[in-house]
């Protein structure tokens, strides 16, 4: 009785799901396997499937020959800068959309859901204007604030439906104790919905750090996040592949092992989110 039902698992889910995983992780481990292949061989012979074949030295040449470091440090400010303006704005904004009745509030939700629907690219051109004319175009500001567009209507929906499963009661007990509306929000507020807080904060750096489109038009020569040094490896008249790899592998690095580290935090923050409120 067994035996048919372990064949039909492995024939129904082992093999498609592992199919599924294979294509998922395929273009991760060859450009891993790239960029430890050394150009002379990626010419010669094409990428090294063993050991014997791999080295460092696209890896070496990126740190040494480039400002990839440079670059990691410019993604990181604007990442870091992006979490503290968009949890600053959001959590207020949040806290008064779902603690205060007043007219025009359903309007305000509805402009923050239609924000997310429209693709960010219509978003750049009146963005490099606006950031023309006050002086801040090739900023790391600049960068935060256009990141922030993007990351504040989806943050304050996510910590809307966490603070509107809070009890207001508890807000109302702490100002008869004496505090005030703004102490009752970081005492008793910010505390519980700390799960929520941490897990958007989380997506906003992951979404802010792999961002290309503003980085590529507000960005220039001062501010080069790693998405768009990793475009500048490519030359005019050739292609160092197992640089480019190399680039690509080290700029994913922080996201990845970030994400690794909090993935259980962040997909089950996600997912009370969702379903609260």
């Amino acid at each position: 009785m067994n035996k048919p039902s372990t064949l039909r698992r492995i024939l129904t889910t082992d093999i498609p799901v592992g199919f599924i995983i294979m294509l998922a992780m395929g273009p991760f481990v060859w450009m891993i396997l790239t960029s430890l292949t050394p150009t002379a061989q990626l010419s010669a012979s094409g990428v090294s499937l063993s050991p014997a074949g791999w080295s460092m030295d696209n890896y070496i040449r990126l740190l040494e020959q480039t400002s990839f470091l440079g670059n990691m440090l410019d993604s990181l400010i604007i990442a870091a800068g992006t979490v503290v303006l968009g949890l600053a704005v959001s959590v207020t904004a949040a806290y008064a959309l779902s603690r205060f009745r007043f007219p025009g509030r359903k309007l305000v939700m509805l402009q923050f859901l239609l924000v997310n629907m429209f693709p960010i690219v219509l978003l750049i051109l009146p963005l490099f204007i606006l950031m023309r004319k006050v002086g801040l175009l090739d900023t790391h500001l600049a960068l935060i604030l256009a990141n922030s567009t993007v990351a504040i209507p989806f943050a304050v929906w996510m910590l809307r439906s966490y603070i509107g499963a809070i009890p207001r009661s508890l807000d109302e007990a702490a100002m008869i104790d004496g505090c005030s509306r703004l102490q009752a929000l970081r005492r008793v507020v910010l505390p519980l919905a700390m799960p929520g807080i941490i897990s958007t904060g989380i997506y906003i750096f992951i979404t802010a750090w792999n961002e290309y489109l503003y980085a590529l038009t507000l960005g220039g020569r001062n501010v080069r996040p790693v998405t768009v040094a990793i475009q500048t490896l490519i030359g005019e008249y050739q292609i160092e592949w197992g640089l480019l790899a190399a680039g690509g592998v080290v700029g994913a690095l922080p996201a990845t092992l970030l994400f690794l580290l909090v993935q259980r935090r962040l997909i089950g923050g996600l997912t009370q989110g969702a379903v609260k409120g």
